[in-house]
């Protein structure tokens, strides 16, 4: 992600930077997810651990992403803001997106730690039931992200607008 963003966007508390991150945070969980889904059928393996471990830890990054950097940028927005309506967009998607932070949570805890024979039976359901609600999520933040985008462009065209028009220069021979 480093490379993707660069370290001053990475560090970067601006709207726009959150959201790129929270991108580039979501495709790197969704490699590792898709990574961890190819290794069926599942054994307690030298091979599903480290997958496991490395998707585990993805996953909770991008999980904390949204509601603690994200969301808290969003309230943190100015009543005149252009983000305002992207604020109370994600306000009203907000208990949904939680109830897919909580089963995501759930599945990051039934796999911690020591990996019995019953979990690694489950693993292939659990890694379904995880995909279906990560693509609610998905499908909830890209309505926020969109918004986010539209009102970026929005302040940017304002701010274009507002300039004061160049004199127009003319040119000896021009007529």
């Amino acid at each position: 992600m480093n490379a993707i963003l660069g370290p001053a966007r990475l560090h970067s508390k601006e709207l726009p930077d959150l959201i790129d991150k929270l991108l580039a945070v979501r495709q790197e969980s969704l490699v590792l997810f898709q990574k961890l889904a190819a290794l069926k059928p599942f054994a307690a393996t030298a091979l599903s651990r480290p997958a496991l471990r490395r998707f585990r830890q993805a996953l909770v990054d991008y999980l904390a992403l949204g509601p603690f950097e994200v969301y808290e940028a969003l309230e943190a927005q100015s009543v005149d803001s252009p983000y305002c309506s992207a604020r109370e967009l994600a306000r009203r998607l907000y208990a949904r997106i939680s109830e897919t932070t909580q089963t995501a949570l759930d599945f990051h805890d039934r796999y911690d730690g020591a990996l019995s024979g019953s979990a690694l039976a489950e693993l292939d359901r659990e890694l379904s039931r995880l995909g279906e609600q990560l693509a609610v999520r998905i499908a909830l933040e890209d309505r926020i992200v969109t918004v986010i985008r539209n009102g970026r462009f929005q302040a940017a065209a304002r701010s274009i607008a507002a300039q004061p028009l160049r004199p127009q220069l003319h040119f000896a021979g021009q007529g």
